[in-house]
């Protein structure tokens, strides 16, 4: 069983547990607890955590008590404020020393966040995101656990939840998070590639063991928006652009990682509701270049699909996304403003009574860089004031404000009579669910000892290479160029580990003294012009390479026989390096040595296209944002996907 779960689930499996088994898991939990917790109360034979120091067990902090027993007693006891405070979601920086106070060592956003300790203390907080981590996960768990005692001090001790994106893939995805530490796989993308339900419910598993080692209680993501506008710049977060084959892994995916009982598993926030993938011209709604999303084709209801598939799952938490659903609802303002989408459509049609958070910064205009204020994404209601967008987020049918610190917004409105607090609690009964579903009131404690035996364990590690690697997807394969034989050939390398390939052959300084060049290379893309630098890194713009670049690879190409392998974060226009290569592979976030490792036959590719390579950026733009795989032509269609001969 595992060490980590909470108090109340020991006393359930006691009647099924061997007298030795039950006092050996009674006394490990109850020394974890004793050794983190500051207020702890004993009745008949039993351990309670005190959690408002009054020396008696209320009915929140009784762990035989029924969940909604308990959040109808705690909230009786909560103020406004501390309700109001519950209602945000916003970044905390980690200090490398773990002192929840400071953000030594830190650099950028974080670094000017304030801490978790001053917004607990200030303004009553108990929901955060963690951005740039330690590299050492230990001192993360150390972080978490100092909070969580900080929190237990608190006027009734609401412990904290921990929130992330992404940590778990080698790629390039501009919302992945810093990875080090963690075990490593190839991008969701990958996994449709490969398309094995199994496989992404034991990747899923990883995530949740090593979430649950360090603290971090809900994931935001999985990210089941569909890659039908092939430009947009989010692409490698999804799975696919097929419906049926993201319905099809998300269920395991949020299965696997919300465990059989939350108490010993992570909250999924399934993202973006009801699917963000129709931007106009791939141009992302977190910046106010681009605002709406676009159904020419009518197809609305076909991005729907993977959410019906998350709501099967029971996916504890859904977040809208920023851009408008431009002429589809009776008025044109962005998801999580607009009542028809979160109240007709997923809280009626779908009957989801779980906690729905924004995306985040829909509120504040906030400084970035010098001279650069990053507007909040309020599209569609610009002219509202803070408050007002507040309002008018809260009446839609949501529950949460995520990057936004402004609970004294909310209580502004209560006190003013916009608001009322009966329609508060619907809300912080979501919340306060949830907190209790996952233990947290019972142990939020993790065991500090156990994170470097859960963390990158071996088979952890393999599993990732493993993924990596039979994602590939082998596209052109001409005379049987690959698998490439070891150890006998001379090759050129260009943007790959030149130590790693000399494990598989012999590497040569020019192409003219190769057998075969190999190459890697990424789906091109182009910034838009702007002066958040944040914009700046996100990969929109055409898909295929032009001038110099591509002249350079073109000539290589006549030069000697080449493998190119393709990054694919976007399906990329490539019909001239196609016609010239000896062999083209596309990965979807894979080392250098797993490259290798298929490029030379140790592992073969198996992947399929989650996604179709149009032929001409013309195609592109003749396709319709909202429809999948309409492409006039395309080099490659949606499954494609080739295998080695037998040799």
């Amino acid at each position: 069983m595992n060490k980590l779960i909470p108090f109340f689930l020991v006393l359930v499996f006691l009647g099924a547990c061997k007298p030795s088994e039950t006092e050996e898991k009674g006394n490990q939990l109850s020394d974890l607890l004793s050794s983190k917790s500051q207020v702890i109360l004993e009745k008949d034979g039993k351990t309670f955590r005190d959690l408002n120091k009054n020396k008696k067990l209320d009915i929140y902090e009784d762990t035989s008590q029924t969940i909604e027993a308990r959040v109808e007693d705690l909230l009786s006891q909560m103020t406004l404020e501390e309700k109001a405070g519950m209602m945000f979601i916003n970044g905390a920086p980690i200090s490398k020393d773990a002192k929840p106070n400071g953000n030594e060592g830190l650099e950028g956003p974080a670094a000017r966040m304030p801490s978790v300790v001053k917004s607990m203390n200030t303004r009553k907080m108990t929901h955060f995101n963690i951005w740039d981590i330690p590299a050492e996960p230990i001192i993360l768990a150390q972080w978490y656990n100092s909070v969580q005692q900080i929190a237990e001090k608190t006027r009734l001790g609401i412990p904290i939840t921990i929130a992330s994106d992404p940590r778990h893939h080698l790629g390039k995805n501009v919302i992945g998070m810093a990875s080090t530490g963690f075990s490593q796989f190839c991008e969701m993308t990958g996994f449709a590639a490969i398309g094995d339900e199994k496989l992404v419910r034991e990747f899923a598993e990883v995530v949740r063991q090593e979430y649950l080692a360090i603290g971090i209680r809900e994931a935001l993501h999985p990210q089941i928006d569909l890659a039908t506008e092939p430009r947009w710049a989010r692409i490698s977060g999804n799975f696919s652009e097929d419906a049926a084959l993201t319905a099809r892994l998300v269920k395991p995916y949020i299965e696997g990682l919300q465990g059989k009982s939350l108490s010993a598993g992570v909250a999924c926030m399934t993202k973006h509701f009801p699917g963000g993938g129709p931007q106009k011209e791939g141009l992302d709604p977190h910046f106010e270049f681009q605002k709406g999303q676009f159904y020419p084709g009518d197809n609305f209801d076909y991005h729907l699909i993977p959410f019906e598939a998350a709501f099967e799952a029971k996916t504890a938490a859904i977040m809208p996304y920023y851009g408008v659903p431009t002429d589809q609802t009776d008025e044109n303002v962005a998801m999580s403003y607009n009542k028809t989408i979160i109240t007709t459509l997923l809280r009626e049609k779908y009957k989801y009574d779980g906690v729905v958070c924004t995306d985040w910064g829909l509120i504040t205009d906030v400084p970035f860089g010098p001279d650069v204020i990053w507007k909040a994404r309020a599209w569609g209601v610009e002219k509202l004031n803070e408050a007002e967008r507040v309002l008018k987020i809260i009446e839609a049918g949501c529950d949460q404000f995520g990057g936004e610190s402004r609970p004294e917004l909310v209580v502004q409105l209560v006190k003013k009579g916009k608001l009322s607090e009966e329609r508060i609690d619907i809300s912080i009964k979501r919340l306060l669910k949830q907190k209790f579903e996952l233990g947290l009131f019972d142990n939020p404690f993790v065991d500090e000892s156990k994170v470097n035996e859960i963390i990158g364990t071996e088979a952890s590690i393999a599993l990732g290479e493993k993924t990596q690697k039979i994602s590939m997807t082998l596209l052109k394969n001409e005379k049987s160029t690959l698998p490439l034989a070891q150890k006998k050939l001379k090759v050129y390398i260009e943007n790959i580990d030149s130590a790693t390939v000399a494990n598989y052959a012999e590497v040569v300084a020019t192409p003219e003294a190769a057998d075969f060049a190999i190459i890697r290379i990424n789906t091109p893309w182009y910034p838009v012009a702007t002066k958040n630098s944040f914009a700046a890194t996100f990969h929109h713009g055409d898909l295929d390479f032009k001038g110099e670049e591509k002249k350079r690879i073109l000539d290589l190409l006549k030069k000697v026989p080449t493998v190119v392998d393709i990054y694919l974060d976007r399906p990329a226009v490539i019909p001239e390096i196609t016609a010239a290569a000896a062999a083209l592979i596309a990965d979807y976030g894979a080392s250098d040595q797993s490259v290798c490792e298929v490029l030379f036959g140790n592992t073969a590719p198996q992947g399929k296209l989650p996604f179709e390579l149009p032929s001409s950026m013309e195609a592109v733009k003749n396709q319709k944002t909202d429809v999948p795989y309409d492409s006039e032509n395309p080099l490659f269609k949606f499954g494609f996907g080739l295998e080695y001969a037998k040799k």
